[in-house]
Parts: structure tokens; sequence; C-alpha cells
């Protein structure tokens, strides 16, 4: 997906919608975006703009976030099993008790 795909996701997210296993939001711009308590199990967010995202309590368990900016966005409790952050800019995220169990860092 492209930008289609992030307008489509935050639509069907403010609608009250936050279950998204298996979502393409590759290089998707949901920078700033409040995503708090979504479901992104095995999604592909690669190369995707989330500065500033606020994915508290979120579930990317198992996610491809390799190359993602996650400059300033609140991971706090959220579930990065399993997660690819390859690459990933992580600078200033909060990550307070976030689970971090067999990412790929």
């Amino acid at each position: 997906a492209t930008e289609r795909g992030g307008a489509r996701a935050r639509s069907r997210y403010a609608a009250g919608e936050r279950y998204f296993p298996g979502a393409d939001l590759h290089g998707a711009d949901l920078s700033g975006v409040n995503l708090s308590g979504v479901n992104l199990t095995g999604a592909d967010l690669i190369g995707a703009k989330l500065t500033g995202a606020s994915l508290f309590g979120a579930t990317l368990t198992g996610a491809i976030l390799d190359g993602v900016d996650l400059t300033g966005a609140d991971l706090r409790w959220a579930d990065l099993s399993s997660a690819n952050l390859t690459g990933a800019d992580l600078y200033v995220a909060g990550l307070t008790y976030a689970i971090r169990g067999r990412a790929d860092v």
C-alpha cells in the first residue's frame, strides 16, 4: 500500500476499529496519529513514518518495522515480540514497559 493504505487505516481507526492483522502499510505516513491499542500483528510497515505517533499498548507482534521512523513515538506497553525493527529509528521513542521478546532490533 502507499499513503492510500495509511489514510484508510486512519479512517477505520477513527471509526473505532482496532484490529488490523497483516495490514499492508508499507511506506504509509502515520506521523502524529493516535493508534493506541491497535493490533498490527504481522503488519508490513516497511519504511513507514510514525514520527510522534501514539502506539501506547499496541500489539505489533511479528510486525515488519524495517526502516520505520519511530522518532518520538509512544511505544509504552506495546508488544513488539518477534517484530523486525532492523534499521528503525527509535530516537527518543518511549519504550517504557514495552515487550520486546525476540524482537530483531
